[in-house]
């Protein structure tokens, strides 16, 4: 039977379904996609709705460590690698926290870097794993002497000219006793998400064929160290500045800073295969790529403006009005070249009773600072106190008066004056973290005598290392200034010691070592005559263990912030 209809009438005239239909179905379902997919980026609706198609706020909670054993057997590195339960510092017990978890891909663009320092070193010789060996379980090693001089350090309040109760926000965990863990989740970044990494420290990317390094976490014995989560430092510091000051290793970490907080500028959606049909490819025109069974699109909502020069590097986050800032002093004190007495023009001359006056003027800018120091004290300078030549490193001519200071003597000089500069300041009132000495591990010589970190793969385990003696001194004399420094206090700032010396002497592996550079045709073993090729065991890849310092910068900060909040309701 024919359906039709007479001419005039008001009926509609009926078709049989077609693939016209299907189309124009399907055409809305895209634009019901897109703009729903739209609305969830620009407006999420609750924590439970972002978790379920945001990967960046999925909840990893990692359980308190009593009765728990954080041993991955999956990992061909071994079990964990526990340090000794040493002084408890004074710190608040941590929560547990959410973590970052995002798929993300971005052009890499490595930024132009600076020479890098290379330290004296001492000679040693650490054993090294057998792969696939099972680490025995830790022992005890005896407390060092310079772990007993940070118990006093590790303030929990300053001077009582300038503190209260409400100030004493880290009393608790020591976040510097504990272990490292297998983590099989890897880094919160890749070298290919972060476009600031110095191509020195792009190990992966310069060929380092192994990758588990990047896995190892660090857990504090009596509470957790969430992962870092940029969100919340972001949050945390909004309209706020933080400064990184130092040499190349503080660089380092301060790109990592930037990599770390690069993943909160990118959002990534996830959808179920099966909520589109992939006969009609919808995929492809809306952007997702196939990963397993989610549909994953991602986009860049803010990149932070770069908005430094060679003075002063300054990275600005927008959306918070944050800013990532970096200023290069290699010693934190006064340098000039002129003549002094016996010491020509032309030598390094390093005050160690003045502040570096380049840095000083910026200080009331900041509300964070993390400074660090101590590499460049091996490297040829003149010591100068009130104007009179005490010492030299790698400079002392023939004939002159015997030397009052050499050069570790003069590293815990320096750290003295630089912070009490800081805590006498009129106009600072932010919170000072200094990092301490970044151990290195150059065995068998120095940097430039043959030393080597070559086919390190995973951490020490526990009586496996092999002091060396200076890291420790050096370590002790920057303790030493800081105590020092407290005693003058005399305005409002907070001092805090984020001690990571100890806790990273065991993380050998975590280095570039001959992976400098993409060079394929590099030498990466050792020649026919045993000698190693040249390499870096001082400055760290990334990602990798020197992510973790900017977890501990974030725990700090958020005691001290969230802590004064408290207190102050």
């Amino acid at each position: 039977m024919t359906l039709a209809s007479p001419k005039g009438n008001g009926k509609m005239v009926a078709f049989p379904r077609g693939l016209t239909s299907i189309a124009a179905s399907v055409v809305i379902l895209a634009m019901f996609l897109i703009f729903a997919s739209w609305l969830l980026v620009s407006f999420p609706i609750g924590s439970a709705i972002r978790g379920y198609f945001y990967s960046v706020d999925r909840k990893i909670v990692l359980p308190a460590s009593k009765n728990v054993d954080y041993s991955y057997s999956n990992s061909s590195s071994g079990s964990n690698l526990e340090l000794p339960t040493m002084s408890s510092n004074s710190s608040v017990v941590v929560n547990n926290e959410k973590a970052q978890v995002s798929i993300r891909s971005v052009e890499k663009d490595s930024m132009a870097s600076e020479s890098n320092v290379e330290p004296s070193s001492s000679g040693k010789d650490s054993v090294d794993l057998k792969n696939n060996e099972t680490l025995e379980k830790p022992t005890e090693l005896p407390k060092l002497s310079s772990r007993a001089t940070e118990k006093k350090a590790d303030m929990s309040g300053f001077p009582s000219s300038n503190t209260s109760e409400s100030n004493s926000v880290d009393s608790g965990c020591d976040l510097y006793s504990g272990k490292w863990f297998y983590d099989p989740q890897g880094p919160s970044y890749t070298n290919n998400s972060c476009p600031v990494i110095t191509q020195m420290q792009n190990c992966q990317g310069n060929g380092r064929p192994d990758k588990e390094y990047e896995n190892w976490r660090w857990k504090p014995s009596k509470c957790d160290l969430p992962r870092f989560d940029a969100k919340k430092f972001l949050k945390l510091m909004r309209g706020k500045t933080l400064a990184f000051i130092g040499d190349s290793v503080a660089r380092n970490q301060m790109e990592s800073m930037l990599c770390l907080l690069w993943q909160a500028s990118i959002y990534t959606l996830k959808l179920p295969v099966s909520w589109l049909n992939p006969l009609f490819h919808i995929e492809q025109f809306l952007g997702f790529e196939i990963l397993e069974q989610w549909y994953v699109r991602e986009w860049i909502v803010e990149v932070p403006q770069n908005r430094g020069n060679k003075r002063m590097q300054r990275w600005h986050f927008v959306s918070t009005s944050v800013m990532i800032v970096r200023i290069w002093s290699s010693w934190l004190v006064r340098e000039t070249t002129e003549k002094i007495d016996f010491a020509p023009e032309g030598v390094t001359k390093l005050h160690l009773d003045a502040p570096d006056d380049k840095l000083m003027e910026f200080i009331p800018n900041f509300d964070v600072i993390v400074i660090s120091s101590g590499h460049w004290f091996a490297k040829q300078s003149v010591y100068v106190l009130n104007n009179e030549i005490v010492g030299g490193q790698l400079w002392w001519p023939n004939g002159s008066p015997p030397m009052k200071v050499n050069n570790v003597d003069a590293f815990g000089i320096s750290v003295e004056t630089i912070l009490s500069a800081i805590l006498t300041h009129p106009n600072y009132t932010g919170l000072t973290i200094v990092r301490s000495f970044s151990p290195d591990h150059y065995e068998g010589g120095a940097w430039n005598t043959g030393g080597s970190c070559t086919g390190k793969e995973k951490p020490l385990a526990i009586g496996e290392l092999v002091e060396n003696g200076f890291t420790n001194i050096m370590h002790e004399k920057q303790v030493s200034g800081f105590e020092r420094a407290v005693k003058k206090a005399t305005n409002k700032s907070k001092l805090r010691l984020m001690d990571i010396t100890e806790v990273f002497s065991y993380r050998h592996d975590g280095h570039p070592g001959p992976y400098r550079n993409p060079d394929p045709n590099k030498i990466t073993k050792r020649g026919p005559d045993g000698k190693p090729p040249p390499q870096d065991c001082l400055h760290w890849c990334m990602p990798g263990p020197i992510d973790t310092w900017n977890e501990l910068v974030l725990e700090i900060i958020r005691r001290e912030f969230e802590g004064n909040r408290n207190s102050s309701s």
